[in-house]
């Protein structure tokens, strides 16, 4: 088995609403995306997949993510979310608990949907601190 990774970081805010612990409050994080691609047989150029391919949409993915409030859907006071746009904040809701598992999980359905052999994604919260989905 072939297995290419690349990855790619973002910044962004979260919290965990209803959650009893230091993350119910909002907080940033540097994440990171690790993209796992596998093959068993190699492409006729000698590759798994080009690169320049699953690094360019991998871009396009965080970009979206980049410098954002990412917040599960209904989690706010309607009042708060709409001050929050009307303020200008670039506010991403999510159908899903914005933790590294769920996103783990999430990017690699939205990557396998778009074709790629994704064996796993990781997700970095913390330098430290990542869940794998694979």
């Amino acid at each position: 088995m072939f297995i290419v990774r690349t990855e790619e970081s973002f910044d962004s805010a979260h919290f965990l609403a209803g959650y009893d612990g230091k993350c119910k409050n909002i907080h940033g994080h540097r994440w990171k995306v690790v993209l796992e691609v596998a093959k068993e047989e190699l492409d006729k150029s000698g590759m798994v997949i080009d690169f320049t391919e699953i690094k360019k949409e991998l871009k396009v993915f965080v970009a979206q993510l980049d410098h954002s409030f990412i917040i599960e859907r209904n989690s706010l006071r309607y009042e708060t979310h709409k001050t929050l746009v009307e303020d200008g904040f670039k506010i991403v809701e999510v159908d899903f608990r914005p933790t590294a598992e769920n996103f783990a999980r999430y990017i690699f359905q939205e990557f396998k949907k778009k074709g790629f052999a994704i064996r796993a994604v990781e997700v970095y919260e913390t330098p430290k601190n990542c869940a794998r989905y694979e």
